[in-house]
């Protein structure tokens, strides 16, 4: 019972803290755009995409780093052992910001001036706040690390309020710098810089006091010894990780080199209000991937099988109402958000397009969330290999030709393709017979009651240009579909009725 309270907790403070987070990671854009420029913007896009790049040096550390951890916690490896991987990922860690952040500033000036394309915007401008980004980047990558301890110790409560307290920081303090000192993208990436301090020291200090404490007599030197057992997962990892760094950001290196700084920001705006679709699986993934890999460690394989259904349902509905809310009315949302309705008709097609595809990908995770727990992602690595032969040349393709739209149809393409002819292959190696079940009673049987719901009501919603109702229009309509889900879920119904015979029970008594 404890441990379902505290997975709940978890859960429970992963989405309030990502919730928080994509909000007003969105809600602030419209003003960043309003001081900086859509050029500047345009930026801060770049350097989100840079981000995603640099992890491709992660070598799958960071969740080797969580698992170990949730290993560690369930008895399946001892404190010196742990304490000598950690010691030894440390190392690794520290050399590896310091070659890729290296580099990347000493790339500054080549990307910024062979690569970005800026009309308004100084190009010694543009390559100083390069120069800041690759600093930026290689602290926040170096925090991966230890954020990796504190998830894989479960103390996500703790982690989400304190990515809460950062985001706030990011997004929000950084305003009254721009409006009362300067609004340049210098200033803006230079205050970035002082926040990513302040993060790495506090996932620092919170990943020690969670550190087993030893003797004195059990020295903790640097050794690459302790890597050693788990070199092929990492590795593994570390291959799954590169092919989603190229999956999810091909689309947008190629974008930043065709488009001009300015239509690059305004693409990055369609991606990011699309990316708000992972909030609904990435709060439950931080909160079951280290209670799996626990529950495989203790040979609880039934108890697993049953959290992954009840997840998948859990997501389904979430990502049915939020997915079908945002794909139809992408272009009065937009609308309604930044009051321009040029750029709402512009980008609403590319917006549709990645929510759509970011829907069925937080779908089609669930079996790597069960690859990953087992310590066995051989099927995931050939799976993967597969699809960045047949995506990249696709993308660079396609994106090419017909830009952010093009771009969109191949995202969701590829992630279509995945969810139909891959799922099955990975269930019927880890757990046979439970496929179609997976596939009916946890996925269709909620989500299509959902988005045929979804085109029906939305075809009788009223046009209007009051941005405040168009807001509260898609807000119930949002709340409906998430009804409908709640009642199509078996997981959800089963859970009320016990609510319920519970209430009745005590009233009776």
């Amino acid at each position: 019972m404890a441990d379902v309270m505290s997975l709940k907790k978890n859960i429970l403070g992963n989405y309030i803290s990502q919730i928080y987070i994509t909000l007003i990671g969105i809600a602030i854009v419209p003003l960043y755009l309003k001081y900086m420029g859509a050029e500047a913007y345009g930026l801060v896009g770049f350097f989100a995409m840079l981000q995603a790049w640099f992890s491709l040096l992660d070598m799958g550390l960071t969740p080797t780093m969580a698992r170990e951890t949730a290993r560690f916690k369930g008895g399946a490896t001892d404190a010196l052992h742990y304490r000598r991987l950690v010691r030894a990922l440390e190392g690794v860690f520290l050399i590896v910001a310091l070659v890729g952040g290296g580099a990347l500033f000493l790339l500054s000036d080549l990307i910024a001036h062979k690569w970005l394309k800026a009309n308004i915007l100084p190009i010694s401008e543009i390559a100083i706040s390069l120069n800041i980004m690759a600093i930026i980047v290689a602290m926040r990558w170096m925090g991966g690390l230890y954020r990796g301890v504190i998830n894989g110790a479960e103390k996500l409560v703790w982690l989400s309020t304190f990515n809460s307290a950062v985001a706030t920081l990011r997004f929000i303090g950084v305003l009254p710098v721009l409006i009362i000192v300067d609004s340049s993208p210098i200033t803006f990436f230079q205050y970035q810089l002082i926040v990513a301090v302040i993060e790495l020291t506090g996932l620092a200090l919170k990943a020690y006091k969670i550190f087993p404490v030893l003797s004195i007599n059990q020295p903790v030197r640097w050794a690459w010894l302790p890597l050693k057992p788990v070199l092929k997962f990492s590795l593994t990892i570390a291959f799954t990780s590169c092919v989603w760094v190229i999956v999810t950001q091909t689309d947008k290196l190629v974008l930043s080199k065709i488009l001009s700084l300015a239509d690059y920001g305004y693409f990055t705006l369609a991606v990011l209000v699309a990316s708000g679709i992972m909030v609904v699986s990435g709060p439950i993934s931080s909160a079951i991937m280290p209670r799996m890999a626990n529950l495989e460690a203790q040979g609880r394989h039934d108890e697993l099988i049953a959290l992954y259904r009840k997840s998948t349902q859990f997501v389904v509905v979430l990502a049915g109402a939020a997915v079908t809310t945002l794909a139809l009315g992408a272009e009065p949302l937009l609308y309604a958000w930044t009051g321009n309705i040029e750029l709402a008709k512009e980008v609403a097609p590319i917006l549709s397009l990645y929510t759509l595809g970011n829907g069925i990908l937080v779908i089609a995770a669930f079996p790597y969330y069960m690859q990953y727990a087992k310590g066995d992602l051989s099927l995931h690595l050939v799976g993967n290999a597969i699809f960045i032969v047949l995506l990249v040349p696709t993308i660079v393709l396609v994106a090419s030709e017909y830009q952010g739209v093009g771009a969109g149809y191949v995202w969701l393409g590829m992630n279509l393709l995945s969810f139909v002819a891959w799922i099955p292959l990975v269930h019927r190696k880890f757990e046979p017979g439970l496929n179609i079940r997976w596939y009916l009673n946890d996925i269709l049987f909620i989500a299509i009651p959902i988005i045929l719901s979804g085109i029906l009501i939305n075809r009788f919603i009223p046009h209007s240009e009051s941005r405040l109702y168009l807001i509260s229009q898609y807000a119930i309509f949002g709340v409906l579909l998430l009804a409908v889900g709640c009642l199509a879920s078996s997981m959800i119904r089963e859970r009320f009725k016990r609510f319920i015979t519970k209430r009745e029970w005590k009233c009776i008594t």
